[in-house]
């Protein structure tokens, strides 16, 4: 039987001390490096684990090797010892440090989910999400692989879809039909799932909030006219800017074969509406009635 491959990746910063240990007359770099791990490490203990205790030390230290290692991972240089040496020499250890700490940062101002309230403007909940990504992302042990560069990079990925969602949901609030709708909180992805679905019935307005009548309505003029829902949702894309088409592309594929197809069936219409209300239009839904 054939084994799987395993590769094991030292975290960066392993891999450049690594390369500083082959070299010759090396000990006055080691030290000046040692000095500034040292500073370093205590500062992060003081800040988000405890300097009192070893245990704090210990996880202050590898959060330290966890967040420089993001900072070389994330510099355009090449991903060997050599290379990432001469850019923590030339830099300085605690440079570098920031550099990871501030893609951190950078990525808790991106959205995590889809949906956006208040509550994501409170300090004290923005300093506690990059507390939880920080040791989620940069916690590295010197002695074991590390993929927290790997980590970072698919977090980047989804937090960056759901900003484009998000900008994509605020713009079809803005063009709503009734005026621009100005609730703080916002479910981007219902919001998108209204315009698409409110699109079929032809080259109407933008819809982006409902109530409970609006769809009932929605339902019974589908069913009586068959409308064409690609002109329909074509008039729709040639409202919208160009960045956005993807996301409504995708949400017109989805769709096209599931709800749509009940919408225009003979489902009964309280179980049409009563998915619609729990599964698209969630919380942008303005209740008309019980």
């Amino acid at each position: 039987m054939k084994l799987a491959h395993i590769t094991t990746r030292p975290p960066h910063l392993v891999q450049a001390l690594e390369a500083l240990a082959k070299r010759e007359d090396n000990h006055e770099k080691a030290q000046n490096l040692l000095d500034e791990l040292s500073g370093i490490t205590v500062l992060v203990a003081r800040k988000f684990t405890n300097e009192r205790t070893a245990d704090g030390l210990l996880d202050a230290f590898h959060l330290t090797v966890g967040c420089i290692s993001l900072g070389i991972s994330q510099a355009n240089i090449p991903q060997d010892g050599d290379a990432q040496l001469a850019f923590l020499l030339h830099h300085g250890a605690e440079y570098v440090f920031q550099m990871g700490f501030r893609h951190i940062k950078e990525l808790s101002g991106l959205p995590y989910t889809a949906f956006v309230s208040d509550f994501d403007n409170d300090p004290y909940i923005q300093q506690r999400d990059i507390k939880v990504l920080f040791a989620e992302i940069c916690r590295a042990d010197p002695a074991a692989t590390w993929k927290g560069d790997d980590v970072y990079r698919h977090e980047l990925q989804d937090r960056q879809h759901n900003q484009r969602i998000v900008a994509c949901a605020k713009w079809l609030r803005q063009k709503h039909y009734a005026g621009p709708v100005k609730d703080p909180d916002l479910d981007a992805n219902a919001v998108i799932a209204i315009a698409v679905i409110f699109a079929i019935a032809g080259d109407g307005p933008i819809v982006a909030r409902v109530g409970q009548h609006d769809i009932e309505t929605l339902i019974h003029g589908v069913r009586a006219t068959q409308p064409d829902i690609e002109a329909g949702w074509n008039a729709l894309l040639k409202k919208v800017p160009p960045q956005f088409h993807p996301i409504l592309r995708e949400r017109m594929d989805e769709y096209r074969n599931t709800i749509i197809k009940k919408i225009q069936s003979k489902t009964r219409i309280k179980t049409v509406i009563t998915e619609l209300q729990n599964f698209y239009a969630c919380s942008e839904l303005e209740v008309d009635y019980d």
